[in-house]
C-alpha cells in the first residue's frame, strides 16, 4: 500500500472509531453547546435587568458567571454546609433540610481545587456531563441512537436545566438515578443498589429509586428466560437503597437529637404533607374580580400556574409510560411528580420534574414526528432562555 493509501486508511479508521464512540462525543457536544448557551444568556441578561431587590447569600460583583451559578438561592445553603457544617436549632431556615452528599463532595474536592465554589461548580457540571453520557447509553440500548440523541437534547434544553450547572443537587441526582437503572438493566444489581444509596444521600426524593429497582427486577424476572432471570439476592440488594437516608437520619439523631430534622426543617419553607387535591383547589379559587379580568390584567399567580402545568405534563407522561408497560420508568416518574406535589406547595415543581429522566425518552420517541420535535425544542429553548435570565437576576424560578 502506498503512503497516501496508508494515510487514507488511517483517517478512515479514526472516523470509524469516532462513529462508534457516538455515545461519548454526542452527549459531550450537546452538553457543551447547551452550557455555553446558558452561560451566554446569564451573562448578557444581568446588565439588562437591574431592578431586582432580593438580598443575595453570596455575591461576586466582579465575575458575572461565578456570581450567577454560585450565589443564587439554595447554592448558599450548600456552600454554608460545606464551609461550616449543619445548623438546626434557632435557625429561621435550618440547613438540615438539605441532604449531605453534595456538601461532603465539595469538602473533598476543595482539597484538590482550593475553593468550595470551584469544587461545587466542578461537581455539578461533571455530574451532569457523565449523567448525559449514561443517559444516552441507557436510551440507546432499548430504543436506538436516534431516540437516544433526541432524549439527550430534550434533557439538556429543558427550561430548568440550567440548575444542572449551578451548585444544586439536580446533576448528582440525575447521575445516581440514571446509573441505578442502567446498572440494573445490565444485571449489576449491587452497583445499582450502591447508586441508589448515593441518590438517597443526595436528596430525600432519592427514595423513589427503591420502588423503581423493585419494579425493574419484577419486570426482568417475568419477561426473561428462566436461566436469565435476576436472582433473589439481587432483589434483596435493592433493599439497601434507603440506607443513604438512614445514615443521614442517624447523623441528625446523634448531633441534633432529631432523626427527622430534615422533615421538620422543611416546614420553614411551608412544606407540609397535603393532598394534591387541596393544592389544586387553592389554585383554582376564583379571583375576586373574576377569571376574565384577572387574566387580562395579568393578576393570576403565574408562577404557580407554570409549576402546575409541568406537574400535569409529567403526571401524564408517567401514566403513558405505565400504559406502554414501561413499569419501572412509569413508577419513577409518577412518584417523582406526586411526592413533591403533595408537599402543599407548587413552588419549584418545574425544577423537581427535570430529573425524571424516563419522561425524556418517551418524548424522544414521539419526537420521531418532525413537528413534535420542533415543538419540544422551541418550547424548551424559549423557557430555558426566559428562566435562565430570571434566575440570573435573582427572580425565583424553582
Amino acid at each position: 500500500m502506498t503512503m497516501s493509501g496508508w494515510i487514507t486508511f488511517g483517517w478512515a479508521r479514526r472516523l470509524d472509531h469516532l462513529r462508534q464512540a457516538r455515545w461519548l462525543w454526542l452527549p459531550m457536544l450537546v452538553f457543551t453547546i447547551t452550557r455555553l448557551g446558558i452561560a451566554a444568556v446569564a451573562y448578557f441578561s444581568t446588565p439588562i435587568v437591574i431592578d431586582s431587590s432580593v438580598p443575595p447569600y453570596h455575591i461576586f460583583p466582579n465575575h458575572t458567571l461565578l456570581d450567577v451559578f454560585t450565589s443564587r438561592w439554595d447554592t448558599g445553603f450548600y456552600l454554608s454546609i460545606a464551609e461550616t457544617g449543619y445548623h438546626y436549632e434557632g435557625e429561621r431556615l435550618p440547613s438540615v433540610a438539605f441532604f449531605p452528599l453534595m456538601p461532603v463532595l465539595m469538602r473533598g474536592a476543595r482539597l484538590l481545587v482550593g475553593s468550595y465554589l470551584t469544587a461545587g461548580l466542578i461537581i455539578s457540571n461533571l455530574s451532569l456531563l457523565v449523567a448525559s453520557i449514561m443517559f444516552y447509553r441507557l436510551a440507546v440500548d432499548s430504543w436506538g441512537s436516534h431516540v437516544a440523541e433526541r432524549a439527550v437534547w430534550y434533557l439538556l434544553v429543558f427550561p430548568t436545566s440550567f440548575f444542572g450547572s449551578a451548585i444544586y443537587t439536580e446533576s448528582l441526582f440525575l447521575l445516581t438515578t440514571i446509573l441505578a437503572l442502567y446498572l440494573a438493566r445490565r444485571g449489576r444489581w449491587g452497583g445499582a443498589a450502591m447508586a441508589g444509596i448515593l441518590a438517597t444521600l443526595t436528596r430525600f426524593m432519592g427514595i423513589i429509586v427503591f420502588p423503581m429497582l423493585v419494579v425493574e427486577w419484577l419486570s426482568q424476572y417475568k419477561l426473561a428466560r428462566e436461566d436469565l432471570r435476576p436472582s433473589w439476592s439481587s432483589l434483596a440488594s435493592t433493599a439497601l437503597v434507603p440506607l443513604g437516608t438512614g445514615v443521614y437520619m442517624l447523623y441528625l439523631q446523634l448531633v441534633f437529637g432529631d432523626a427527622l430534622a430534615f422533615l421538620h426543617a422543611s416546614s420553614a419553607w411551608g412544606r407540609e404533607p397535603v393532598s394534591p387535591l387541596g393544592t389544586i383547589a387553592e389554585l383554582l379559587q376564583r379571583p375576586m374580580e373574576g377569571w376574565g379580568h384577572a387574566i387580562l390584567a395579568g393578576r393570576l399567580p403565574l408562577d404557580n400556574w407554570v409549576d402546575f402545568f409541568f406537574v400535569i405534563v409529567f403526571l401524564a407522561l408517567g401514566v403513558m409510560l405505565l400504559a406502554k408497560r414501561q413499569w419501572s420508568e412509569g413508577v419513577f416518574v409518577l412518584m417523582g411528580t406526586l411526592i413533591p406535589f403533595s408537599s402543599g406547595l407548587l413552588m419549584s415543581q418545574r425544577r423537581y420534574v427535570w430529573v425524571l429522566f424516563p419522561a425524556f425518552i418517551l418524548l424522544a420517541k414521539w419526537g420521531e414526528r418532525s413537528w413534535f420535535d420542533r415543538l419540544i425544542m422551541v418550547f424548551s429553548l424559549m423557557g430555558l432562555g426566559l428562566f435562565t435570565a430570571l434566575f440570573a437576576n435573582w427572580y425565583w424560578v424553582g
